[in-house]
């Protein structure tokens, strides 16, 4: 299927076709159809799917023919998108001005860390679309700075993410202000508990899609594993780095302490790289974001909260200098490479202490990770674990396809 089969409007097929898009991901092709015929829309995806683009492009339609329509004096909000962090808030913002260049709507982006002032005079001159991060948005609600009362269109992205960072309470206190009748689209890679009594507030018989469950992800990324000591970590990642020339390199840490760590033994080593994580200030994590998308750093070292709408098209390699505690964690680590159906590469250490973390992982992806010894930092911590994946009618491993109902249930 094509763009042009999925009934957009041509100012969105010209933006999309600028972009090089010709073929619509799985989410798109599902998500898109729904999303224009007004329903509300559950979505299982995860970063690196093309999810953005799957609510954004529909959107973009519905707002255009209502701004054609006659309507009344004023300029309400009437979409609004809430994200986890100021990262993927800003992603999501960039995307509507790339798709939505040949219609005369606007977006504004509101997330904490920055001075609110620029943020409130850009919600005053009027706006469309508002993309926000949770503790923000409620900040301004507050200040009464702006209203919902005139929102038609709720995304709720990255829910998961959402209860990890602890905004489900201000996410309800969010919802609670929106109107009754409203669009609704939510998405999450994983249904929790506490994800499940979201989904029974905001939605109303929803469509509901499952593309590209978490375990077929790493089909598309050349995945191994090297046992190390914890002690040396550093040295196996300057010896990987130096093999592996200057391609962009994302180091994933546990903690933000071990991320600065990293990051300046890696610069006194000769590398070029800088550390993101929520204790940098929003200009600092900007500059690094795109120093690292310029290609003028080779590696950025970051947490998992701050790498969330990270979008590199060409990331070379993905390495989990820890592994984390986790599992579905690890499958959005390795999303950051092998996007969109291209290939990839993720590297993941593991010390004596973390070995309980990857038999999670190898049971959530349903495969063992291949162990490469042949580097001079392998210790033999113990015999490789192997994860018993019974064969479907089909051939494959049950792990490599879940279905929706049952993948919802992780956690």
């Amino acid at each position: 299927m094509l763009f042009s089969e999925l009934g957009l409007i041509e100012p969105l097929l010209k933006a999309v076709a600028q972009e090089g898009y010709k073929i619509p991901t799985p989410i798109q092709e599902q998500a898109i159809p729904v999303v224009l015929a007004g329903k509300d829309l559950l979505g299982c995806a995860q970063t690196g799917t093309g999810k953005t683009a799957s609510f954004v492009l529909p959107l973009l339609q519905r707002m255009h023919a209502q701004k054609e329509a006659p309507v009344a004096k004023g300029h309400s909000i009437k979409t609004l998108v809430l994200t986890p962090t100021r990262e993927l808030a800003t992603q999501i913002h960039e995307s509507i001005g790339t798709y939505g260049k040949f219609l005369h709507l606007k977006s504004v982006v509101i997330f904490g860390g920055v001075p609110q002032s620029r943020q409130v005079q850009e919600l005053r001159r009027g706006c469309d679309f508002v993309v926000a991060t949770p503790g923000r948005l409620m900040d301004l609600l507050n200040q009464g700075v702006l209203s919902l009362n005139g929102i038609e269109y709720f995304v709720l992205d990255e829910a998961d993410r959402m209860l990890d960072m602890g905004f489900v309470d201000e996410v309800k206190r969010i919802i609670a202000r929106l109107p009754k009748k409203r669009q609704t689209l939510f998405f999450s890679a994983t249904m929790p508990p506490a994800i499940l009594s979201l989904v029974q507030i905001l939605l109303t018989n929803p469509v509901e899609i499952s593309v590209t469950p978490e375990a077929k992800t790493t089909e598309l990324v050349e995945q191994s594993l090297y046992y190390v000591q914890k002690s040396e970590k550093r040295s196996l990642l300057h010896h990987l780095l130096k093999e592996g020339g200057r391609k962009s390199v994302l180091v994933f840490t546990r903690t933000k302490h071990g991320a600065d760590r990293v990051a300046r033994d890696l610069n006194r080593s000769g590398f070029q790289a800088t550390a993101l994580h929520g204790d940098k200030t929003q200009q600092t994590r900007e500059r690094s974001l795109q120093g690292f998308k310029d290609g003028k750093l080779q590696i950025l070292v970051a947490t998992d909260i701050a790498a969330r709408g990270i979008d590199i098209d060409e990331l070379g390699l993905v390495v989990n200098f820890d592994l984390p505690n986790i599992p579905e964690t690890y499958i959005h680590r390795i999303g950051r490479t092998g996007r969109a159906g291209s290939t990839g590469k993720a590297i993941s250490f593991c010390d004596y202490e973390e070995k309980i973390y990857l038999k999670d992982i190898q049971k959530l992806i349903g495969q063992t990770v291949p162990v490469v010894s042949d580097h001079p930092f392998h210790v033999k911590l113990m015999e490789p674990m192997s994860v018993a994946v019974a064969p479907t009618s089909s051939g494959r491993s049950a792990g490599g396809g879940r279905r929706y109902g049952r993948k919802f249930s992780q956690r």
